[in-house]
């Protein structure tokens, strides 16, 4: 599974950025789609994670202001950005995990888009 990764960018904090990714096509289901982020010099971190029951889990400090969807449960994730802050500056990771059976399971990761948030 691929995934493309689009939509950052230099922002003012308070504005609002949309992600988005799309996983390459495959036969076996994709369970939980997600967002990962990376600031420099920090270890990777869950920002949103989906499942294609709709089931979501966000971060502390995102609560309230991202969103995460994922159309018809397909293979496309969207991540909603408001009020942003300088803190929220990162590599953002696509992340999808594939179900092949019901107890193997597979990670893929995206090559990241950066998000750049000015004071």
């Amino acid at each position: 599974v691929q995934l493309q990764a689009s939509g950052g960018g230099l922002v003012q904090a308070g504005g609002s950025l949309r992600l988005s990714c799309v996983a390459s096509a495959t036969i076996y289901s994709i369970d939980v789609m997600g967002w990962y982020r990376q600031a420099p010099g920090n270890q990777r971190e869950l920002v949103a994670t989906i499942t294609k029951g709709g089931s979501t889990d966000f971060a502390e400090s995102v609560k309230g202001r991202f969103a995460i969807s994922r159309p018809s449960a397909g293979n496309t994730v969207y991540l909603q950005m408001n009020s942003l802050k300088p803190e929220d500056t990162a590599v953002y990771i696509c992340n999808a995990e594939v179900a092949y059976t019901d107890y193997v399971r597979q990670e893929f990761w995206g090559q990241g888009t950066l998000v750049t948030v000015s004071s």
